[in-house]
């Protein structure tokens, strides 16, 4: 039987960013160590592909309006299956900190690539199926720490082979992806069409001249902002009011199960009773839900918190990325897509640094209600300025 492209899809982007995570959860921050890095150095190696992702997202997806979306997508796959092999070859950090911006194009590419895919192959259902490949991909995310971790400890007499061992696993991951993705057709359209550069970047200037496009990412970007801060400083907070490692977990957990579960039904929500309020709805829950964590010090309360701020989250992520592809032409999704990784990614990096300032001089109760503003303001302009969708 012949799967759908939709579902080859899927299936390559779970392989793919389960390969992307475990390469760095829990194990890069620990091979780095072994190299010799003192924790600067750690933060430095785990920010080089959060970087690549910001130069790199914005022309994949102008790549893809131009090339096709499954040569990029292939290219990406090329680097999945090849950047996890040169882990165990580095013996320096800068060797290191190589390969981690050259594995980092992989997910720029991918992600709004298949984004971009994805709005061509639907209209109607455009939210749920963008859900539904949102959790394909988180489902990687959630299993790859898991696994990884488990072969660490499994080998902690060794650690130079368990890093050795994790890397093979996740170049088989990579493996497995690309062949998923040499299965998957291209649109006919996109068969049929060859565009100049000329009118790709004439389309790519339509995308960035576009305030409410712009501004549909700047939420994401806020919210994402948000739950930087969340993911990074919610451990710290429960520490300090006495909670465990476990209840740590928990929280972390509950909040991606959250997430991964309610996207496909978020963004149907969205198909059928329209984005634009259910971004603001949803950013403004997960404003107020940031801003709360400083008012609770118990496990219960923080619990509720963290899956509300997952299902915030899922409200926001899952609207706006279909919106952003109403508002854009099928020959300009790739632009649109590209523009919305790279200014989330900058909202994802910022959020921890602009909240460590903030943790530093007022502490961390200040950092989660600085988040609560920054995603409030964002949400009030995007509801003022955002009108009616004009096609860009």
């Amino acid at each position: 039987m012949k799967l759908s492209p939709f579902i080859m899809l899927c299936s390559a982007g779970l392989f793919a960013i389960f390969s992307s995570t475990i390469s760095k959860s829990p194990v890069l921050p620990l091979f780095a160590t072994h190299l010799g890095a003192d924790p600067a150095g750690v933060g430095f190696i785990a920010a080089v592909s959060a970087f690549t992702g910001i130069i790199a997202s914005i022309p994949a997806g102008l790549f893809s309006d131009r090339f096709g979306r499954k040569r990029m997508l292939v290219f990406s796959l090329l680097i999945f299956s090849t950047a996890p092999f040169l882990y165990p070859l580095a013996t320096k950090l800068w060797h290191l900190a190589l390969i981690r911006f050259y594995h980092g194009f992989a997910t720029a590419i991918f992600v709004p690539v298949g984004m971009a895919l994805v709005a061509d192959l639907f209209h109607e259902e455009r939210g749920e199926r963008l859900g539904w490949f949102s959790t394909a991909t988180l489902a990687g995310r959630f299993m790859a720490p898991l696994a990884g971790g488990s072969i660490i400890g499994a080998m902690v007499f060794n650690p130079g082979l368990s890093y050795k061992v994790v890397y093979f696993v996740c170049g088989g991951a990579g493996v497995i992806a690309f062949l998923l993705t040499l299965g998957i057709s291209s649109p006919a359209k996109e068969r049929k069409e060859k565009k100049s550069w000329d009118e790709t970047v004439r389309a790519f200037k339509a995308v960035i001249s576009s305030r409410t496009i712009l501004l549909t990412c700047t939420v994401e970007a806020a919210i994402l902002f948000a739950y930087g801060t969340f993911e990074t400083f919610l451990p710290l907070y429960s520490i300090q009011k006495g909670l465990t490692a476990y209840h740590i977990g928990i929280f972390l957990s509950a909040q991606v199960f959250t997430l991964a579960l309610t996207k496909p039904l978020m963004g149907r929500f969205s198909d059928r009773h329209g984005r634009r309020p259910q971004i603001f709805a949803g950013a403004v829950i997960g404003a107020v839900c940031i801003g709360s964590f400083s008012l609770f010090t118990m496990f219960l309360p923080l619990l509720v918190l963290s899956i509300l701020f997952g299902l915030s989250l899922s409200l926001v992520t899952s609207a706006t990325s279909a919106f952003i592809a109403d508002l854009s032409r099928q020959e300009t999704h790739g632009s649109a897509m590209g523009v919305l990784g790279s200014i989330m990614d900058i909202g994802h990096t910022t959020g921890p640094l602009a909240s460590g300032i903030v943790a530093a001089y007022l502490g961390v109760s200040v950092s989660f209600l600085s988040a609560a503003f920054v995603l409030f303001i964002a949400a009030v302009i995007f509801r003022v300025y955002v009108k009616s969708p004009v096609a860009a």
